[in-house]
């Protein structure tokens, strides 16, 4: 299974570098977009979660490393609840 990175900026202008187990982020984010806070967390909810899915399927268990990013992935974003205008941007895919 491929696995890849993709590296994002919060809106404080943090960069990080998240992890995926499978490349069907590459169905939810694009790089170069930038997205409101809830958008992102949907989008990082979703291919995350399929992502470990995938991997489930294939060796009967969850991708802990991609729910322990998803779970830091939400945990990152309480800090800018309180911005309007928050907005996360893909930078690049690493594969």
């Amino acid at each position: 299974m491929p696995e890849m990175h993709f590296h994002i900026r919060w809106p404080d202008g943090t960069p990080e570098r998240c992890y995926s187990p499978s490349l069907v982020v590459k169905d939810h984010l694009t790089p170069g977009a930038t997205y409101g806070l809830d958008e992102f967390l949907d989008r990082a909810r979703t291919a995350l979660n399929e992502a470990s899915a995938r991997v489930a399927q294939r060796y009967g268990h969850p991708c802990s490393l991609a729910l322990g990013q998803l779970a830091r992935i939400e945990t990152m974003s309480r800090r800018f609840q309180c911005m309007p205008d928050a907005r996360i941007g893909v930078e690049r895919f690493e594969q």
